[in-house]
């Protein structure tokens, strides 16, 4: 079964580019790490402290350098993973807090060669506020695109900056060309997904608890609104009790257009084939069913072939 879903071409939607920065590579950017340093940075035991993870690969990249070796990287693990499209989400908000130029770094990353479509995701930190929101769209605006298709997206701590905060900031990106997406009902209730929709969004990143609202579930069957879920992120963030827990089944069995992606690799030690394994093996889904799920991936792409 692992050969074959290897086999499948697949899309990855939601990928974190400092999520997808490996230990190996942390020191070859910081050569202050040790190995066992980089990997201690990585562990956590809840979604606070993976949050600090997080930060702490992406507080180590300092240069536009930097971004483009983690982008190789992650395009070559993909390519081995048989992907054929992905959406990278860059932390924006990150690289603009750091004080580093997001032209430069965005020069950069456009100068990785990639072996399949690349849409960018340009996610800025909510619980940082709505001043510091309109500050990446600001940016992102402004930056050369040259056919490129760019998203726009809120990331962090998602209790600290309803969805419904951001309407005007979603509005500019939208009148800037930028798709739309929102991590949504990943820590927080239904309520969170409810104010993504209101703002716009296409996409939801995570929404397992959607499932909470019988009443969401069937908005998101009867719209076709897509879910970039990823089953192992959420079991090692603590966003679900359990890998027994998880609704992806439940979401799927009601019509919801589900994806699997894998949010942070790095961080959780975990490949794009891994989260097909594990629908398979814990949640039954056969070969048509996860064929099905892949080929969401490509129907929702944010690529041009897709862009409204």
């Amino acid at each position: 079964m692992r050969a074959w879903i290897d086999s499948l071409p697949k899309a990855e939607l939601h990928v974190h580019l400092e999520g997808s920065v490996t230990a190996e590579t942390l020191c070859e950017i910081d050569p202050s790490l040790t190995i066992e340093s980089a990997r201690a940075g990585y562990v956590y035991s809840d979604f606070a402290g993976f949050l600090q993870s997080f930060a702490f690969a992406a507080k180590r990249l300092t240069t536009p350098e930097h971004y483009a070796l983690a982008a190789r990287r992650l395009f070559a693990a993909l390519e081995r993973q048989n992907v054929r499209h992905v959406e990278v989400i860059l932390s924006a908000g990150v690289v603009l807090w750091k004080g580093q130029d997001l032209a430069e770094v965005w020069r950069a990353l456009q100068s990785v060669p990639a072996p399949f479509p690349v849409v960018w995701n340009l996610d800025a930190v909510r619980q940082w506020g709505i001043e510091k929101a309109w500050e990446v769209v600001t940016m992102a605006s402004s930056l050369p695109r040259d056919g490129v298709v760019m998203s726009f997206g809120l990331g962090g701590d998602e209790a600290g900056g309803p969805a419904r905060d951001f309407d005007g900031v979603y509005r500019s990106a939208q009148r800037h060309g930028m798709r739309l997406t929102c991590h949504a009902g990943e820590t927080c209730g239904p309520e969170s997904i409810w104010g993504a929709l209101e703002i716009g969004a296409e996409r939801i990143g995570h929404g397992i608890r959607a499932i909470e609202d019988p009443v969401l579930v069937e908005h998101l069957a009867k719209h076709a609104i897509p879910l970039e879920i990823s089953i192992l992120s959420n079991v090692r963030t603590g966003a679900v009790p359990s890998l027994a827990t998880h609704p992806i089944r439940k979401l799927f069995d009601a019509g919801v257009p589900v994806t699997l992606n894998t949010d942070d690799p790095a961080l959780f030690g975990s490949c794009l084939g891994d989260e097909y394994e594990v629908a398979w093996r814990e949640f039954g889904f056969n070969q048509e069913e996860l064929a099905q799920i892949a080929e969401n991936g490509f129907r929702y792409a944010f690529n041009k072939e897709n862009a409204k």
